[in-house]
């Protein structure tokens, strides 16, 4: 029993029909999904699962081995075979792709100028942090990203997303941007994420297709959280 996850292959997924593969710890098993389960420092999508003429908000959605859990309140008697449609909280989940493509574009650029790994990130709704292995960060570092990131916005490059196999995925150059391989062993199909002509990394989240749906990226702060890892945040406008 598996869940099939329709968010991998078209982020811009709004709403979904779904048959119910079983009820576990008043949780629906579905054979397949759009709501994005959490992981990677990107954040569970929100939404409403419908039925019987009932919109049932989600409290909770996660990934288990191979199934995606949907939590509901109230807890209801669905049986296997039921049919439902789930509905995305749909502000929230593109203020998430556009976020989450903002660090892509943060990674890439810092990658490509100086070579930095990133040692750790997360994010909300427009707001996010990545650490990366520096020794150093300035004010007048963080104004030379800010500037060269929001370029690879202005160049509007396309986004693009493919499932390999893994010994396929594997032969291309750094692959993996961060410092702890986060995949996990024994994965047979990677799914990668680039930026044409800047990023190209290992990923499981939700993007948007062009680099022009971000808006402005804006480095809201910098820290340092050690001696060779340092912070940004930044913030998404319009």
């Amino acid at each position: 029993m598996n869940t099939k996850l329709l968010y991998q292959t078209d982020s811009y997924l709004k709403q979904f029909t779904a048959k119910v593969l079983a009820v576990q710890d008043g949780a629906l098993i579905l054979e397949q999904t759009a709501f994005y389960p959490g992981g990677g420092g990107q954040p569970a999508d929100a939404g409403i699962i419908r039925w019987q003429n009932q919109n049932l908000a989600l409290s909770k959605v996660e990934k288990k081995g191979d199934v995606v859990l949907h939590h509901l309140k109230p807890d209801l008697a669905f049986k296997p075979g039921d049919e439902i449609e789930g509905v995305l909280d749909w502000e929230r989940r593109y203020a998430l792709m556009r976020t989450h493509t903002a660090m892509h574009i943060l990674c890439g650029v810092v990658w490509r100028d100086f070579g930095a790994q990133v040692t750790g990130g997360n994010m909300e709704p427009l707001k996010a942090r990545m650490d990366f292995e520096l020794e150093s960060m300035s004010a007048d570092f963080a104004e030379r990203v800010e500037a060269a990131i929001n370029r690879e916005i202005e160049a509007a490059r396309e986004i693009r997303v493919r499932i390999l196999p893994r010994e396929g995925a594997f032969q291309i150059p750094d692959l993996i941007r961060t410092k702890i391989n986060l995949l996990p062993e024994g994965i047979q199909q990677v799914r990668t994420m680039e930026i044409v002509g800047l990023d190209l990394q290992a990923d499981g989240g939700t993007h948007v297709a062009n680099t022009r749906e971000v808006g402005r990226i804006k480095i809201a702060g910098h820290e340092s959280k050690g001696k060779i890892n340092k912070r940004l945040r930044i913030v998404i406008t319009d």
